[in-house]
C-alpha cells in the first residue's frame, strides 16, 4: 500500500501516458532480454547514479526497469517517501537465495540471477547485452481489459506470474538526510506486488486483468514478471513485459 504521503507526491508526477488513452487493442509483447531490479534509497548518498542509470534503461524497449526503495536507512534522517518494509524483505530474500547475508544501496539484480553494484554504469550495461529470457511475455488490451499471454516452454522449470505495479516518473525534494537539498528524478517506482497465478512449462499461462482495478492512477504502469523459486525464495526470471496505457 502507498503511505499517506505519496498520495501528495503523485501529483508531481510526469505523465508519459493516460489512462485515457484510446480504447482499441494495444501490445506489449517479447523482445525483453533484462529486468533490471534497483534497490534503492532517498537517504544513501551513493544511490542517485543508480537512479539516473535506472531512468536511462527505462527508455530501452528491451529492458523491464524497476525501483524498490527500501526503508532500512530511513533511520539516518530521512524517510524515504516511497520506502517499504516488503522491498527490502525482497532484497533480503534475493541475498539469501545466493547463501548471503549483506545487503546494500544502490544494487542492481538482472533477471533475479546476479546482484551488481548499481552505480557501476559499464558493469550494469555489460550485464544487460549478456541477458536473455528465454519466454516470452505478451500482454494484450482490448477496450478496458488485459490479457496476458505467457506460452509454454519446455525444458524450463515452472514458475510463478507476479503483477508488479509502478508509477513512471516522480521528482522529490529531500529536506533532510544524506541527499539533503537536492530534487530527485524517480522512475519506475514500484507500488506494489501482486502473485497472478503459477505458469507450467509444459502448458503456460494466461490471465485477464482489468485495467481500471490494476492501474487505477494516471502516470502509472506495470510489468508481468516470470520468476522461478528457490527454496521459497526469489529465483531466476524467465520472462518479463512492462506495459504502461
Amino acid at each position: 500500500m502507498l503511505r499517506p504521503a505519496l498520495s501528495r507526491l503523485v501529483a508531481t508526477c510526469l505523465l508519459t501516458a493516460c489512462l485515457a488513452a484510446s480504447a482499441g487493442a494495444q501490445d506489449s509483447a517479447g523482445g525483453t532480454r533484462a529486468v533490471v531490479e534497483l534497490f534503492t534509497s532517498q537517504g544513501c548518498s551513493s544511490c542517485p547514479p543508480a537512479d539516473a542509470l535506472l531512468t536511462d534503461l527505462a527508455e530501452r524497449s528491451d529492458v523491464v526497469a524497476l525501483a524498490y526503495h527500501v526503508d532500512y536507512w530511513d533511520y539516518i534522517g530521512w524517510e524515504d517517501t516511497f520506502g517499504a518494509k516488503g522491498f527490502s524483505d525482497r532484497q533480503r530474500d534475493y541475498a539469501k537465495s545466493w547463501g548471503s547475508s549483506r545487503i546494500f544501496t544502490p544494487q542492481m539484480v538482472i533477471n533475479g540471477a546476479k546482484g551488481v553494484v548499481g552505480s557501476k554504469r559499464n558493469l550494469v550495461q555489460s550485464e544487460v547485452a549478456n541477458a536473455h529470457l528465454p519466454v516470452a511475455v505478451a500482454v494484450t488490451r482490448k477496450d478496458d481489459v488485459l490479457t496476458v499471454a505467457v506460452p509454454g516452454l519446455e525444458g524450463q522449470g515452472n514458475a510463478t506470474v507476479w503483477l508488479v505495479t509502478y508509477i513512471d516518473q516522480a521528482h522529490v525534494a529531500i529536506e533532510r538526510g544524506e541527499n539533503a537539498g537536492k530534487t530527485m528524478v524517480y522512475t519506475h517506482v514500484v507500488t506494489g506486488r501482486q502473485l497472478l497465478g503459477a505458469w507450467e512449462a509444459e502448458e503456460g499461462a494466461s490471465f485477464k486483468l482489468p485495467l481500471q482495478q490494476v492501474l487505477s492512477q494516471p502516470g502509472s504502469g506495470l510489468a508481468i514478471l516470470v520468476q522461478q523459486d528457490r527454496q521459497n525464495l526469489p529465483g531466476t526470471i524467465i520472462g518479463a513485459a512492462a506495459y504502461e496505457p
